[in-house]
């Protein structure tokens, strides 16, 4: 439990700074609304599948995810850029004690962004004269926890690797990537071809599909993504270790 200490610190750091606030939940619920807006201003002969409420949550909801990649890249590059990580590689912290004390106060946050997306998503489905299943939205944020595992893993290694200056260019870069290959924002299954071919390789289909095919009660079809999604948390988290240790070692 040594890394307590250091989780407690990024916890308070990031519930000081207001910009968590807006962009780690207020932006995806932004997104919801208005994506929701314009899933009702469709005309009922072009209406898009992936803007309906059964649909919606699960996309914003790990769109909301990048932005927890890049608080995490923000959070870690800073702390490298004051040298605070410097001085505290004096203190009796493993490389895993660093990463945990980094990733658990962030992990916190990403569940709860996940909670009041979808919490806000059932508010909105009420308003719309429609419902959704509060106990499969649970068991998505369930679903969601290696998406989340593995943004914040994405995070940790361009804060790593980059200033934090720099680090912000690259993670808009898999923002966007994730919206558009992840099928958020577009239904890249009706498109197929190489396009869907190349996002079925990448994990932030991935990670959409899981969560919406547990919404829409399809367990088959949220296994594979899990799965997929898993170990690209996984193979991200080692190299996440891999590369911090080396830096502590250079440094």
């Amino acid at each position: 439990m040594k890394f307590m200490a250091l989780a407690s610190k990024n916890q308070k750091e990031l519930l000081r700074d207001p910009l968590s606030y807006i962009f780690c939940i207020g932006f995806p619920l932004i997104m919801l609304v208005i994506m929701s807006i314009v899933n009702q201003s469709i005309p009922d002969e072009a209406h898009m599948v992936i803007f309906d409420i059964h649909h919606l949550p699960a996309g914003i909801a790990v769109f909301g995810l990048t932005f927890i990649m890049l608080f995490t890249a923000l959070l870690l590059s800073k702390d490298r850029s004051q040298a605070l990580l410097i001085r505290l590689y004096t203190s009796p912290l493993t490389a895993a004690d660093y990463i945990l004390g980094y990733m658990t106060p962030v992990l916190i946050i990403a569940v709860l962004q996940m909670c009041i997306t979808f919490a806000s998503s059932c508010v909105i489905a009420l308003i719309a004269d429609d419902s959704l299943n509060v106990g499969l939205l649970l068991v998505s944020v369930i679903g969601l926890l290696p998406s989340a595992v593995l943004y914040i893993g994405l995070g940790f290694i361009f804060g790593s690797l980059l200033s934090d200056k720099s680090a912000p260019a690259i993670c808009s870069i898999f923002i966007s990537a994730a919206g558009m290959l992840g099928g958020i924002f577009m239904d890249i299954e009706s498109l197929g071809g190489i396009f869907f071919k190349i996002c079925r390789l990448l994990p932030f289909y991935h990670s959409v599909k899981a969560a919406r095919s547990i919404v829409l009660k399809d367990y088959q079809s949220a296994l594979s993504p899990i799965i997929v999604t898993i170990i690209y948390a996984a193979a991200v988290i080692i190299i996440a270790a891999i590369i911090f240790k080396k830096q502590m070692k250079r440094q």
